[in-house]
Protein backbone atom coordinates (compact mmCIF):
# COMPACT_ATOMS: atom_id res chain seq x y z
CA UNK A 1 0.00 0.00 0.00
CA UNK A 2 1.46 3.34 -1.07
CA UNK A 3 0.75 6.33 1.15
CA UNK A 4 0.13 9.46 -0.95
CA UNK A 5 2.80 12.10 -0.54
CA UNK A 6 1.74 15.60 0.43
CA UNK A 7 4.97 17.18 -0.86
CA UNK A 8 6.18 15.26 -3.92
CA UNK A 9 4.14 14.26 -6.97
CA UNK A 10 4.83 12.66 -10.34
CA UNK A 11 4.01 15.01 -13.22
CA UNK A 12 3.66 13.61 -16.75
CA UNK A 13 3.17 16.00 -19.69
CA UNK A 14 1.52 14.12 -22.54
CA UNK A 15 0.92 14.92 -26.21
CA UNK A 16 -0.35 12.22 -28.59
CA UNK A 17 1.72 9.44 -26.99
CA UNK A 18 -0.43 6.57 -28.17
CA UNK A 19 -1.35 3.60 -25.94
CA UNK A 20 2.10 3.62 -24.28
CA UNK A 21 0.85 6.36 -21.97
CA UNK A 22 -1.40 3.89 -20.15
CA UNK A 23 1.56 1.62 -19.38
CA UNK A 24 3.55 4.66 -18.27
CA UNK A 25 0.83 5.85 -15.90
CA UNK A 26 0.19 2.37 -14.49
CA UNK A 27 3.92 1.93 -13.87
CA UNK A 28 4.16 5.31 -12.13
CA UNK A 29 1.16 4.50 -9.92
CA UNK A 30 2.82 1.23 -8.97
CA UNK A 31 5.65 3.18 -7.34
CA UNK A 32 4.21 6.56 -6.30
CA UNK A 33 1.06 8.46 -5.32
CA UNK A 34 -0.11 10.91 -6.51
CA UNK A 35 0.49 10.89 -10.26
CA UNK A 36 -0.67 13.78 -12.40
CA UNK A 37 -0.94 13.80 -16.20
CA UNK A 38 -1.20 17.05 -18.15
CA UNK A 39 -2.82 16.24 -21.50
CA UNK A 40 -1.36 18.84 -23.84
CA UNK A 41 -4.07 19.03 -26.48
CA UNK A 42 -3.84 15.36 -27.47
CA UNK A 43 -6.03 14.28 -30.38
CA UNK A 44 -5.20 10.55 -30.39
CA UNK A 45 -7.93 9.45 -27.99
CA UNK A 46 -5.65 9.24 -24.95
CA UNK A 47 -7.36 12.23 -23.32
CA UNK A 48 -10.58 10.26 -22.98
CA UNK A 49 -8.72 7.09 -22.01
CA UNK A 50 -6.82 8.84 -19.23
CA UNK A 51 -9.98 10.46 -17.93
CA UNK A 52 -11.64 7.04 -17.72
CA UNK A 53 -8.53 5.69 -16.03
CA UNK A 54 -8.64 8.44 -13.39
CA UNK A 55 -12.19 7.43 -12.46
CA UNK A 56 -10.77 4.17 -11.08
CA UNK A 57 -7.59 5.59 -9.55
CA UNK A 58 -8.14 8.24 -6.85
CA UNK A 59 -4.41 9.05 -6.86
CA UNK A 60 -4.39 9.82 -10.60
CA UNK A 61 -5.24 13.41 -11.53
CA UNK A 62 -5.67 14.40 -15.19
CA UNK A 63 -5.40 18.02 -16.35
CA UNK A 64 -6.72 18.78 -19.84
CA UNK A 65 -5.30 21.62 -21.95
CA UNK A 66 -7.57 22.58 -24.87
CA UNK A 67 -4.80 22.70 -27.47
CA UNK A 68 -1.13 21.80 -27.79
CA UNK A 69 1.04 24.37 -26.02
CA UNK A 70 4.37 22.54 -25.70
CA UNK A 71 6.05 20.46 -23.02
CA UNK A 72 7.22 23.38 -20.93
CA UNK A 73 3.79 24.99 -20.91
CA UNK A 74 2.18 21.70 -19.90
CA UNK A 75 4.65 21.29 -17.05
CA UNK A 76 4.05 24.87 -15.90
CA UNK A 77 0.29 24.31 -15.79
CA UNK A 78 0.88 21.28 -13.60
CA UNK A 79 3.33 23.14 -11.36
CA UNK A 80 0.92 26.02 -10.83
CA UNK A 81 -1.87 23.71 -9.70
CA UNK A 82 0.55 21.65 -7.59
CA UNK A 83 1.74 24.80 -5.82
CA UNK A 84 -1.85 25.81 -5.09
CA UNK A 85 -2.37 22.41 -3.46
CA UNK A 86 0.73 22.74 -1.30
CA UNK A 87 3.16 20.43 -3.13
CA UNK A 88 6.83 21.43 -3.01
CA UNK A 89 8.49 19.08 -5.54
CA UNK A 90 7.58 17.43 -8.83
CA UNK A 91 9.20 14.51 -10.64
CA UNK A 92 8.72 14.95 -14.38
CA UNK A 93 8.77 11.99 -16.73
CA UNK A 94 7.82 11.43 -20.36
CA UNK A 95 4.56 9.74 -21.27
CA UNK A 96 6.00 7.40 -23.90
CA UNK A 97 7.45 4.75 -21.58
CA UNK A 98 11.12 5.61 -22.10
CA UNK A 99 11.75 6.61 -18.49
CA UNK A 100 12.27 4.09 -15.64
CA UNK A 101 9.27 4.28 -13.31
CA UNK A 102 10.95 1.84 -10.92
CA UNK A 103 13.43 4.59 -10.01
CA UNK A 104 10.76 7.05 -8.90
CA UNK A 105 11.11 6.17 -5.16
CA UNK A 106 14.91 6.54 -5.27
CA UNK A 107 14.71 9.93 -6.98
CA UNK A 108 12.03 11.12 -4.56
CA UNK A 109 14.08 9.93 -1.57
CA UNK A 110 17.13 11.82 -2.83
CA UNK A 111 15.00 14.93 -3.26
CA UNK A 112 13.70 14.57 0.30
CA UNK A 113 17.30 14.32 1.54
CA UNK A 114 18.37 17.40 -0.43
CA UNK A 115 15.19 19.45 -0.95
CA UNK A 116 17.00 22.55 -2.18
CA UNK A 117 18.56 20.62 -5.09
CA UNK A 118 17.24 19.36 -8.40
CA UNK A 119 17.71 15.63 -8.93
CA UNK A 120 18.64 15.02 -12.56
CA UNK A 121 18.51 11.67 -14.30
CA UNK A 122 21.69 10.82 -16.18
CA UNK A 123 20.68 8.43 -18.98
CA UNK A 124 22.26 5.04 -19.50
CA UNK A 125 21.62 4.12 -23.13
CA UNK A 126 21.15 0.68 -24.60
CA UNK A 127 21.34 -0.48 -28.20
CA UNK A 128 17.88 0.96 -28.93
CA UNK A 129 19.14 4.56 -28.66
CA UNK A 130 19.49 6.34 -32.04
CA UNK A 131 23.17 7.18 -32.51
CA UNK A 132 22.49 10.58 -34.01
CA UNK A 133 20.43 11.66 -31.01
CA UNK A 134 23.02 10.38 -28.55
CA UNK A 135 25.76 12.37 -30.29
CA UNK A 136 23.53 15.43 -30.58
CA UNK A 137 22.81 15.52 -26.86
CA UNK A 138 26.55 15.50 -26.16
CA UNK A 139 26.75 18.84 -27.94
CA UNK A 140 23.86 20.25 -25.91
CA UNK A 141 25.40 18.93 -22.69
CA UNK A 142 28.72 20.62 -23.48
CA UNK A 143 27.00 23.97 -23.97
CA UNK A 144 24.91 23.58 -20.82
CA UNK A 145 28.02 22.88 -18.78
CA UNK A 146 29.85 25.84 -20.29
CA UNK A 147 26.88 28.12 -19.55
CA UNK A 148 27.00 27.06 -15.89
CA UNK A 149 30.81 26.81 -15.61
CA UNK A 150 30.54 23.07 -15.07
CA UNK A 151 28.20 23.31 -12.10
CA UNK A 152 27.45 19.59 -12.43
CA UNK A 153 24.67 19.05 -14.99
CA UNK A 154 25.18 15.41 -15.95
CA UNK A 155 22.66 15.52 -18.80
CA UNK A 156 20.75 18.59 -19.93
CA UNK A 157 18.06 16.88 -22.01
CA UNK A 158 16.90 13.88 -19.98
CA UNK A 159 13.43 14.72 -18.67
CA UNK A 160 13.32 12.25 -15.77
CA UNK A 161 14.13 14.58 -12.87
CA UNK A 162 12.82 16.09 -9.63
CA UNK A 163 12.43 19.86 -9.44
CA UNK A 164 11.76 22.08 -6.44
CA UNK A 165 8.53 23.69 -7.61
CA UNK A 166 8.84 27.30 -6.47
CA UNK A 167 12.29 28.04 -7.96
CA UNK A 168 11.23 26.52 -11.28
CA UNK A 169 7.97 28.48 -11.37
CA UNK A 170 9.89 31.67 -10.62
CA UNK A 171 12.35 30.97 -13.44
CA UNK A 172 9.58 30.26 -15.94
CA UNK A 173 7.42 33.20 -14.94
CA UNK A 174 10.43 35.48 -15.31
CA UNK A 175 10.78 34.97 -19.07
CA UNK A 176 8.83 33.78 -22.12
CA UNK A 177 10.97 30.83 -23.17
CA UNK A 178 11.16 27.19 -21.94
CA UNK A 179 7.67 26.42 -23.23
CA UNK A 180 8.41 23.69 -25.77
CA UNK A 181 11.21 21.19 -26.43
CA UNK A 182 13.70 23.69 -24.99
CA UNK A 183 12.22 23.21 -21.51
CA UNK A 184 14.51 20.55 -20.03
CA UNK A 185 17.96 22.01 -20.84
CA UNK A 186 16.95 25.60 -20.16
CA UNK A 187 15.37 24.65 -16.83
CA UNK A 188 18.60 22.96 -15.70
CA UNK A 189 20.80 25.91 -16.73
CA UNK A 190 18.57 28.64 -15.33
CA UNK A 191 18.05 26.82 -12.04
CA UNK A 192 21.84 26.50 -11.71
CA UNK A 193 22.07 30.24 -12.23
CA UNK A 194 19.52 30.62 -9.46
CA UNK A 195 21.70 28.58 -7.09
CA UNK A 196 19.78 25.30 -7.26
CA UNK A 197 22.47 22.63 -7.19
CA UNK A 198 22.15 19.60 -9.50
CA UNK A 199 22.40 16.07 -8.12
CA UNK A 200 22.84 13.36 -10.77
CA UNK A 201 21.49 9.81 -10.56
CA UNK A 202 21.96 7.22 -13.30
CA UNK A 203 18.80 6.03 -15.05
CA UNK A 204 18.33 3.62 -17.97
CA UNK A 205 16.41 4.92 -20.99
CA UNK A 206 14.73 2.83 -23.63
CA UNK A 207 13.71 3.88 -27.14
CA UNK A 208 10.74 1.89 -28.43
CA UNK A 209 10.42 1.03 -32.10
CA UNK A 210 7.25 1.84 -34.04
CA UNK A 211 6.35 -1.85 -33.88
CA UNK A 212 6.57 -1.67 -30.07
CA UNK A 213 4.27 1.34 -29.96
CA UNK A 214 7.01 3.95 -29.78
CA UNK A 215 6.03 7.52 -30.70
CA UNK A 216 8.50 10.37 -31.19
CA UNK A 217 7.65 14.01 -31.78
CA UNK A 218 11.32 14.97 -32.14
CA UNK A 219 12.08 16.63 -35.47
CA UNK A 220 15.77 16.94 -36.20
CA UNK A 221 15.76 20.23 -38.12
CA UNK A 222 13.02 21.99 -36.16
CA UNK A 223 14.15 20.93 -32.69
CA UNK A 224 17.87 21.32 -33.31
CA UNK A 225 17.15 24.84 -34.58
CA UNK A 226 15.20 25.46 -31.37
CA UNK A 227 18.09 24.15 -29.27
CA UNK A 228 20.58 26.30 -31.17
CA UNK A 229 18.51 29.43 -30.54
CA UNK A 230 18.10 28.41 -26.91
CA UNK A 231 21.86 28.05 -26.37
CA UNK A 232 22.46 31.38 -28.12
CA UNK A 233 20.11 33.02 -25.58
CA UNK A 234 21.69 31.16 -22.68
CA UNK A 235 25.20 32.08 -23.79
CA UNK A 236 24.24 35.76 -23.72
CA UNK A 237 22.86 35.26 -20.23
CA UNK A 238 26.01 33.39 -19.28
CA UNK A 239 28.22 36.26 -20.48
CA UNK A 240 26.23 38.74 -18.39
CA UNK A 241 26.53 36.51 -15.30
CA UNK A 242 30.15 35.46 -15.82
CA UNK A 243 31.71 37.41 -12.88
CA UNK A 244 29.13 36.00 -10.46
CA UNK A 245 29.49 32.48 -11.88
CA UNK A 246 33.27 32.65 -11.59
CA UNK A 247 32.94 33.68 -7.94
CA UNK A 248 30.56 30.82 -7.24
CA UNK A 249 32.88 28.39 -9.03
CA UNK A 250 35.82 29.50 -6.88
CA UNK A 251 33.75 29.09 -3.73
CA UNK A 252 32.83 25.52 -4.72
CA UNK A 253 36.46 24.65 -5.49
CA UNK A 254 37.57 26.05 -2.12
CA UNK A 255 35.21 23.80 -0.18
Amino acid sequence: MISPSTTHLVLIPSFNPGPKVYDTVRAALQYWHPVWVVVDGSTDGTREGLQRMSEHHPDLHVIILPHNMGKGSAVLHGLDEAARRGFTHALTMDSDGQHPAALIPAFMAESARQPDCMVLGKPVFDASAPGLRVKGRQVSNWWANLETLWAGIGDSLFGFRVYPIEPLRAVMRGQRWMRRFDFDPEAAVRLCWRGVRPVNLAAPVRYFSVEEGGVSHFRYLRDNALLTWMHARLFMGFAARLPWLLMQRLIRLAR
